[in-house]
């Protein structure tokens, strides 16, 4: 038996740092990597498909956005259950109560409202556990386990959404069991556990039977291997997970190593080095001693490059850069009076090595740019 495991679309998300164009693509990205899932469907002649929570980013989109996923999802040839997570759970508000979702809605698209037992076809189960609210204080996965029967000759699918003990967040309220479920399995009553939450394609514990598929679009830079969907074959006594890459967005950050005279260039040919700059994220860094004219031309490359990447964003709080003025720098600077006194205090200011001083550098560099243009 084999199907797809994917989760945390997030349709509607937005990035604070994306312009409204790049906002565009990202969100068009978002609709069009679930008919890519459905061509690795149809490729792989998988059964049906489970999207292991947060398909939707929030209860609050427009209802263009929530048709238009459900456009995409009508391309899946295969069954499709989704599974509320903690940004969609059910409620009152649910978007899956939703006029839009309930008119719009194939019919081959299920949603996993209850944590009974669904047949899939002869032979194959599969058992959601939905998110009722934004916080959960139990494990409901547990407590699932606790009602569960165990198979009579079935494959069964447990579908859930959240995170496990031992992935460094035990004291987080809501959290699964990983023993628990991993004991559920060699009691007979799994087969496989299709997780969502997690960013990043991860198997946990030791059976190789739970796994967190990742989003299939990365959304932010620690992900390390988003971007993927899980083609899971099940047969007596095994199991094979397959990574299927779909998404097309990169989130990249690099700290770059740069001096005087070198600082512009560096940073021009990393960026002339990416490929696929519509697509990609950049939070770029700097370590090194560089002057004003420097950062001069650095900024003129990020704002140039700007208009052809996805975003390009600074961590200045990350940098070990240190901008120190030249004399020569300084020479042909004309002022008088209150502008003079103003830039001398600034380059003053320059030599602190603390916060403060990081902040006269950059007000400087500011400074003589403006100089420089009037």
């Amino acid at each position: 038996m084999r199907f797809i495991h994917t989760a945390d679309w997030q349709i509607g998300m937005k990035r604070h740092f994306l312009d409204a164009d790049a906002q565009a693509r990202f969100s068009d990205a978002r609709a069009s990597v679930i008919r890519r899932i459905g061509q690795v469907a149809r490729e792989t002649d998988a059964e049906f498909v489970v999207v292991a929570g947060d398909v939707f980013e929030t209860h609050l989109l427009r209802p263009r956005t929530i048709s238009r996923a459900l456009d995409a999802m009508r391309e899946i040839p295969v069954p499709v259950y989704l599974l509320p997570g903690n940004h969609d759970p059910l409620g009152p508000a649910s978007i899956y109560k939703s006029s839009e979702f309930i008119r719009d809605k194939p019919d081959h698209v299920y949603v996993l409202d209850t944590d009974d037992v669904v047949v899939v076809r002869d032979g194959v189960e599969v058992v959601g556990v939905p998110w009722t609210a934004k916080r959960l204080v139990e494990d409901r996965v547990g407590s699932c386990l606790k009602r569960l029967p165990p198979t009579a000759g079935q494959y069964r699918v447990m579908v859930g959404h959240g995170a496990t003990s031992g992935m460094g967040s035990s004291d987080i309220l809501g959290i699964i069991d990983l023993a628990g479920v991993e004991g559920a399995i060699h009691r007979g009553q799994l087969h496989y556990v299709a997780l969502g939450d997690r960013h990043s394609t991860t198997s946990c514990g030791s059976t190789g039977r739970i796994w967190y598929a990742g989003a299939p679009e990365p959304t932010d830079y620690d992900e390390g291997d988003a971007g993927n969907v899980l083609v899971v074959d099940l047969e007596p006594g095994d199991v094979h997970v397959t990574r299927v890459p779909v998404g097309t967005w990169h989130f990249i950050e690099q700290m770059l190593d740069v001096e005087r005279g070198n600082a512009e260039c560096v940073l021009q040919q990393f960026l002339d080095d990416l490929a696929d700059k519509a697509h990609t994220i950049v939070k770029v860094n700097f370590r090194g001693t560089i002057g004003i004219l420097d950062q001069m031309g650095m900024e003129r490359v990020i704002e140039q490059q700007r208009e052809v990447f996805g975003a390009i964003e600074r961590h200045e709080h990350r940098d070990q850069l240190a901008v120190l003025p030249e004399s020569g720098e300084l020479e042909d600077v004309q002022l008088t009076g209150f502008a003079r006194e103003a830039f001398e205090q600034l380059v003053a200011g320059t030599e602190r090595p603390d916060p403060e001083g990081q902040r006269h550098r950059d007000a400087l560099a500011l400074y003589y740019r403006l100089i420089r243009e009037v």
